[in-house]
């Protein structure tokens, strides 16, 4: 392992990108310590502790690496490019024009993404004035800064142009961490947008099981070291499970050269969509939040609404909001697969290139057989996708732990980004003759 480490550092050049990449990311830690200006300390403080008590609001501060909780100009984090990034690909499967850039080859795909960062900062835009004026409605004075006890129509003068500044900050600082995605991307190693939300994720881990072992007893502690390695090891086995759907290539004659006879397979995994459906399903979860504070706590038919989503939807010790969740997470892993995977076109680009699946007749066989077994492998992955997400709200009823030290998202993206980080490091080593780390 040393002397694969210092393999690492033998070649300039990866060296050089490893160093970028962490100076890039600890450029975006310190952003998360500059605050949005304008806003009162107080009424950060309670959103703070909302978010600390999990749920949608807490989903946003995970990551957006503690941004959101304390209001910073990073308080958006990733989350409005992901979210245009899911949207670009449902449209790719809808829109044809979108269809055809993407099989255009590289330079489609930067058009795509050029589409991604305007929609991105067509989304932030809209969640920054969501999010302002949804804390500035009633106790938004105090949030802003202005008096608490002065009416609401006195204060909207006030109010304005501290919002406009507020949102154009926020927005800001999501184009700034899209920039910084991009050069991480481009000079340094990885994919840029995930070693950010990595970076987000696991800022808080150490602090929160320092706080375990302050807090509470040292026999927890060391149970849930245990299980932050038996996850790990879990969530590693099935990252690189696969269902390999073998593929032959009959041969055939070009001239006096004969082609084809050759045996490939077709890696289908069985987490192909990886933290997406929890992504998909924490977004929906965080509608009602929005929904009721709009509504806000007045009586009547707004009130119970309010009651009841406070009580059941976002409150993450009941058992609704589990059962919830944990469908949401399998049907939207059902959804994302139906459009990452075509069957029908999996089985066309077969049968142009003259190959067939052993035992599977080309045409409508081929197509229902990749759909059944897509169908087969989705639900053993998301059912343990659903499972890692749920792990902090059972392990919570069975040890009573209320402020849990991470949450299974958390370790599903650590170890997906850690994988692909390796596994580029392995490549860049390999091709200069010196041995990776994976074997």
């Amino acid at each position: 392992m040393l002397s694969n480490l210092k393999n690492i550092f033998k070649v300039a050049d990866l060296r050089n990108k490893i160093l970028f990449t962490i100076g890039i990311v600890g450029l975006y830690r310190l952003g998360v310590a500059i605050q949005v200006p304008g806003v009162d300390q107080l009424a950060v403080q309670q959103l703070r502790d909302q978010a600390e008590s999990g749920g949608a609001l807490g989903f946003l501060n995970l990551f957006s690496g503690g941004a959101f909780s304390s209001f910073s100009i990073f308080a958006l984090g990733i989350m409005p490019y992901i979210t245009a990034s899911i949207i670009m690909q449902v449209l790719g499967v809808v829109i044809p024009k979108l269809e055809q850039l993407q099989q255009e080859g590289a330079v489609g795909q930067r058009k795509i993404t050029q589409y991604t960062r305007y929609l991105g900062i067509g989304i932030a835009t809209l969640q920054a004035a969501g999010l302002t004026f949804i804390f500035g409605q009633g106790r938004g004075s105090a949030f802003f800064g202005a008096a608490r006890n002065a009416p609401d129509v006195k204060l909207l003068p006030q109010f304005m142009p501290r919002a406009l500044l507020v949102i154009v900050s926020l927005v800001a600082g999501t184009a700034l961490i899209m920039w910084m995605g991009e050069l991480i991307s481009q000079r340094g190693i990885g994919n840029g947008m995930s070693m950010i939300i990595f970076a987000s994720v696991v800022s808080s881990l150490p602090v929160n099981f320092l706080r375990i072992w302050q807090e509470e007893s040292k026999v927890l502690f060391v149970l849930l070291v245990a299980l932050v390695v038996g996850i790990v090891f879990a969530v590693v086995r099935v990252e690189l499970a696969q269902r390999r759907i073998p593929v032959s290539f009959a041969k055939r004659q070009v001239g006096r050269r004969m082609y084809g006879g050759q045996n490939t397979y077709i890696p289908l995994k069985v987490n192909q969509s990886g933290v997406v459906p929890i992504i998909f399903a924490s977004s929906v979860l965080l509608l009602p939040v929005l929904l009721t504070n709009v509504l806000g706590s007045a009586e009547g038919w707004r009130g119970s609404i309010t009651d009841f989503v406070n009580r059941y939807i976002v409150n993450t010790q009941n058992l609704l909001h589990a059962v919830i969740l944990a469908v949401l997470i399998v049907a939207f892993a059902y959804f994302y697969n139906s459009i990452a995977f075509d069957p029908i076109r999996q089985a066309d680009q077969i049968r142009k290139q003259g190959g067939f699946i052993p035992g599977i007749r080309p045409g409508p066989q081929t197509e229902r057989y990749l759909g059944k077994v897509v169908n087969r492998i989705t639900l053993p992955g998301a059912l343990f996708v659903a499972t890692i997400a749920l792990l902090p709200y059972i392990l919570l009823w069975i040890f009573g732990v209320q402020n849990f030290p991470f949450a299974g998202t958390t370790v599903l993206i650590a170890v997906g980004v850690a994988l692909e980080l390796m596994r580029q490091i392995d490549s860049q080593l390999t091709l200069r003759n010196y041995e990776g780390f994976l074997k």
